[in-house]
């Protein structure tokens, strides 16, 4: 089994965001630039994430993965917004291959197999945005993280799996954007608890994290955002003859990398290697070689 690095994009209108524990969302550019420099550098899977979909009720990426669809062909995860099945069929049909459900999930679990059943289970990935509480525990929150529910993360996960989905994605809202590193304990905690596949998130700060949760918290993939952002914002901008780069309001924080100390800018091709370094198999080369 090849370990899988997954990108994680989250978007908010026409751009591509990224912020602290999923609070302080900065401008970082065009989605679509960045999902095909993933594509075309190695990545396994894409994961687009609606930031403000729990604002409208909806998910508003079909028009940006309808695009990135023609043009990709790994897999691509759609979460944010999916509120019943034919949410589900409708970012489907835009091009998405599986979807990420969490608050609609949590307030109504039978969704979970309501999606299971018309879609399969690998079509659907059950997102769990967890936090630490002073108890020790875990609690699973929803609407981007904006909203508690008093629900144990660690039970939830299995009773998800017993509803049918598919593969778990778990990210530590405690360590998402601080370059500190994964929640070892959260995902061994739950990687031990259940059967299907999980994605880890929330923390890289640099390759060897990426190793270290494989390892350690047993992982079966992992996703990462601002390690894998801020290098590619480097490559899109020396690439970049038109300026358009220079349009974007934030370039000049950007530039200077404050609020992102501990983040270590690095390419998926080094992530790879540092996973190569371990003995983990992964899928070395670009996506479409």
């Amino acid at each position: 089994m090849n370990f899988r690095i997954i990108p994680r994009l989250d978007i908010k209108g026409p751009n591509l965001v990224k912020g602290i524990h999923f609070e302080g969302l900065r401008v970082l550019g065009k989605p679509e630039d960045f999902a095909q420099h993933y594509y075309e550098n190695g990545a396994d899977e894409l994961f687009f994430q609606d930031a403000v979909a729990s604002l409208y009720d909806r998910n508003s990426l079909h028009d940006i993965v309808r695009k990135t669809s023609s043009q990709i062909f790994i897999p691509l995860c759609v979460g944010g917004g999916l509120r019943n099945v034919n949410d589900i069929r409708e970012v489907l049909r835009a091009g998405a291959d599986k979807v990420a459900i969490n608050t609609e999930a949590i307030k109504r679990p039978e969704f979970i197999q309501e999606a299971s059943v018309a879609f399969g289970s690998s079509t659907i990935v059950v997102s769990i945005e967890a936090i630490k509480r002073d108890s020790g525990n875990w609690e699973a929150l929803i609407e981007y993280g904006r909203e508690t529910t008093q629900v144990n993360a660690l039970e939830w996960a299995k009773q998800a799996e017993e509803l049918g989905a598919g593969e778990l994605m778990v990210t530590s809202i405690d360590q998402e954007g601080t370059g500190r590193g994964y929640d070892l304990e959260l995902v061994k905690a739950i990687t031990t608890s259940v059967s299907i596949p999980v994605i880890a998130g929330g923390g890289c700060g640099k390759p060897q994290d990426v190793a270290q949760v494989i390892i350690e918290g047993k992982a079966d993939a992992v996703s990462m955002a601002a390690a894998l952002h801020y290098k590619t914002i480097e490559t899109l901008m020396e690439k970049s003859t038109s300026h358009e780069y220079d349009l974007e309001g934030n370039i000049e924080f950007l530039k200077t990398g404050r609020g992102f100390t501990k983040v270590t800018p690095c390419s998926i091709k080094d992530i790879k290697i540092a996973l190569q370094q371990q003995d983990l198999p992964c899928r070395m080369g670009a996506s479409h070689e």
